[in-house]
């Protein structure tokens, strides 16, 4: 198993930037590939970003292509989220997850989430 825990969520204004971290313990994070997600009040929890257990292909939902990165750094044990030009619809809790299979844009194929973190970006 592994447990993961995010850091990096705040407020920020409209244009600005903040970085997410997801720090991993337990059984070896580079055993699994990982991703972020978020959920808006009053709705469903959605793909942000996937990243392979190597780094080597990630994957983007399209709202935030161009402004959202996301890597890892498996001899730190964490996963990154750099988020540039945040608008206010970004708002949202911010959760990383890890599966033990292939890196997915679909939550059902996560076995391990972390609690979230609240990103608030206002106009």
């Amino acid at each position: 198993q592994v447990q993961l825990v995010e850091s990096g969520g705040g407020w920020v204004q409209a244009g600005g930037s903040l970085r997410l971290s997801c720090a991993a313990s337990g059984r070896t994070f580079s055993s699994y590939a990982a991703g972020w997600f978020r959920q808006a009040p009053g709705k469903e929890r959605e793909f942000v970003a996937a990243i392979s257990w190597n780094g080597v292909s990630t994957n983007y939902e399209d709202s935030v292509k161009g402004r959202f990165t996301i890597s890892r750094d498996n001899a730190k044990n964490t996963m990154y989220l750099q988020m540039n030009s945040l608008k206010p619809e970004d708002t949202a809790v911010y959760y990383c997850a890890a599966t033990n299979s292939y890196y997915s844009n679909s939550k059902s194929r996560y076995d391990y989430w972390g609690q979230g973190t609240q990103v608030t970006v206002s106009s």
